[in-house]
């Protein structure tokens, strides 16, 4: 903010520290929602135990139907 009241600095050196601060506050927040996104995208072992359980039953029902 420093930065904004002086009159020594140019524009683009304003500029440039403000991506600069507005990247870091980003960098931030994308670390901190990092793990969780991990996890949802790849620690699904429960949806395909259920998926596996399902399509057991599946073949279940279908031998049991081939049966009779």
């Amino acid at each position: 903010m420093d930065m904004l009241v002086s009159k020594d600095e140019s524009a683009s050196q304003i500029s440039d520290k403000i991506k600069d601060l507005l990247f870091a506050k980003s960098a931030e927040n994308i670390e901190s929602i990092r793990p969780n996104v991990a996890a949802s995208i790849f620690d699904e072992p429960e949806v395909e135990s259920e998926l596996e359980q399902e399509v057991e039953e599946i073949e279940d029902e279908g031998e049991s139907s081939e049966e009779e």
